[in-house]
C-alpha cells in the first residue's frame, strides 16, 4: 500500500523574528524563534533558528530537509492567532512578495477559477472584483489567457491584481472566508 507522500515546505518567507523566544508550538522550547509563512502553500510557520544569525521580515529562507543554513528545524504550524504583531502586520507585504515571486502560479487563478454557484464566480472572491471585472476577466481569458499581472492589468484595467490576491490570502489566513481559494484547511 502507498501512503501519499508528505509534501514539505522548501522555502518560508520571514515574518517575525526573535533572537530570544519563546516557542508557541514546543512548550519549553527557548532560542531563536522566527515565524515565518512558506512559499508552496502559505503555512504559517514557527521555526527554530540557527543561533547568532539575523532575519529581515520579508527574507526567503530555505527549510527543507536538505541545505539548511539559517535554520535549524521547522517546529511546527501555527493558527493566524498565535502571530506576533509584528508578523501580521509584515504579513500582507510579504504575501504580495510570494504572489509576485511565483507570478505564473497566481495568474493562472485568473484563467481557471470557475463560478461555485449559479449567483457567485470564484473570482469575486477576490477583494476588488465585482460582476463587472468578473465578466471582463472570463471574456479575456476566453480570446487568450493572462500571462502576467501587468497583462490583466493592461487587458481589463483591474489595478494592482498581485496585491488583491495577497488580500485574499490574508483573509484566508485570518480566518475571515467561509470559502477558501488559496489556502488548505
Amino acid at each position: 500500500m502507498l501512503s501519499a507522500e508528505k509534501k514539505y515546505e522548501e522555502y518560508a518567507y520571514v515574518l517575525d523574528f526573535s533572537p530570544r523566544g519563546k516557542s508557541v508550538v514546543i512548550k519549553g522550547r527557548e532560542g531563536p524563534i522566527v515565524q515565518a509563512i512558506g512559499e508552496e502553500r502559505l503555512t504559517l510557520l514557527e521555526l527554530l533558528a540557527v543561533e547568532n544569525q539575523n532575519f529581515e521580515p520579508g527574507e526567503r529562507v530555505k527549510i527543507g530537509k536538505e541545505g539548511r543554513e539559517k535554520i535549524v528545524s521547522v517546529l511546527g504550524k501555527l493558527s493566524f492567532e498565535e502571530l506576533t504583531p509584528e508578523s501580521k502586520s509584515s504579513l500582507l507585504s510579504v504575501v504580495e512578495r510570494i504572489v509576485k515571486s511565483n507570478e505564473s502560479k497566481y495568474v493562472a487563478y485568473f484563467n481557471e477559477l470557475q463560478p461555485l454557484t449559479p449567483r457567485l464566480h470564484g473570482l469575486e472572491l477576490i477583494p476588488g472584483i465585482g460582476k463587472t471585472f468578473m465578466k471582463q476577466i472570463v471574456d479575456g481569458r476566453e480570446r487568450q489567457p493572462f500571462k502576467s499581472f501587468e497583462e490583466i492589468q493592461q487587458r481589463v484595467g483591474l489595478r494592482e491584481p498581485a496585491k488583491l490576491l495577497a488580500r485574499r490570502i490574508v483573509e484566508e489566513l485570518s480566518g475571515g472566508s467561509r470559502i477558501n481559494l488559496f489556502i488548505r484547511k
